[in-house]
């Protein structure tokens, strides 16, 4: 099957949310939103407040409750990850296998962080950009900025 057949194959199955409804759940403290970009993307672009990075290569281990790899924020399967990528193409086969692992509410963002900002929701623009969430270094303060 190519690749976009797949992709748009995943993206008929999943419950996905536009970019307000994807702030409205993190607003009402009901979802978390993922940030699975490449470090260039989030400095040239900006950032989401509040939003988990993890790159893509690491995010099943991270937000798996049994991974010993987990983050601390990995405490249930019943949390909503509301994966983000630039477009809204590699998220939704992040939130595939995120579901495949057992987190049925993770879900991805139509249009992605393009359309976050075509919506006008807040963006950050740090001069350094946040660090990927890693459970080696979440117990050491956040960088100054």
């Amino acid at each position: 099957m190519p690749i976009d057949d797949w992709v748009a194959r995943i993206q008929a199955e999943l419950p996905r949310l536009s970019p307000e409804e994807a702030y409205d759940a993190v607003r009402r403290n009901v979802a978390m939103i993922v940030d699975t970009r490449p470090e260039y993307q989030r400095r040239a672009g900006g950032e989401i407040p509040g939003a988990i990075v993890i790159e893509r290569n690491h995010l099943e281990w991270r937000l798996d409750p049994a991974s010993t790899a987990r983050i601390r924020e990995a405490v249930s399967h019943d949390i909503q990850w509301i994966v983000i990528c630039e477009g809204g193409y590699s998220s939704s086969l992040a939130a595939c296998s995120l579901r495949q692992l057992g987190l049925l509410r993770s879900t991805d963002v139509v249009g992605g962080f393009q359309a976050w900002q075509a919506a006008h929701l807040p963006v950050n623009h740090p001069k350094i950009p946040t660090r990927p969430a890693d459970p080696a270094i979440m117990s050491q303060p956040p960088p100054v900025r």
